[in-house]
């Protein structure tokens, strides 16, 4: 496992635990929206775990698309029955459309990647390319006719 998946593992588990915590303490539309949110930067993280090398702009369109497949999926019916007889259910599919979960997960997949982008530059992380002159990089030279040291 790389150094990257094992990090988005532990985010995975720290959105989960944020995610469900805040179901369990908290009451109202605001904080709905806010779980919302935690559930696309959770799509997101799956995501970036399978493909690791993908662009973060790739990652948080697939992770909303996931998210609002899964949304529109609850006009059918069949995640509110489900529930009733399996109740994780709810946490994974939810059983009512709400057209503002879309802009709550429109939003936290965004928060996601802009947070994985700034992560991943921060840690000189490219996608995998190489990034040292030992890993196969190219050599950065001085410009001609600027002394060296």
């Amino acid at each position: 496992m790389t150094r990257r998946r094992i990090l988005l593992a532990v985010v995975a588990v720290a959105l989960v635990v944020s995610g469900l915590t805040l179901a369990r303490l908290t009451a109202g539309a605001g904080w709905t929206f806010v779980g919302d949110a935690l559930y696309a930067a959770l799509l997101y993280v799956v995501v970036a775990a399978i493909s690791p090398q993908a662009p973060e702009r790739t990652v948080s369109v697939l992770a909303f698309t996931a998210c609002a497949v899964i949304e529109v999926f609850q006009l059918s019916g069949i995640p509110a029955r489900l529930a009733q007889t399996l109740p994780v259910a709810a946490l994974v599919l939810g059983t009512t459309f709400q057209w503002t979960d879309l802009l709550a997960y429109a939003l936290g997949a965004a928060a996601a990647g802009v947070v994985d982008a700034v992560s991943r530059r921060a840690t000189g992380s490219s996608r995998g390319a190489p990034t040292t002159p030992s890993g196969g990089a190219r050599r950065m030279r001085p410009p001609a006719g600027t002394p060296s040291r």
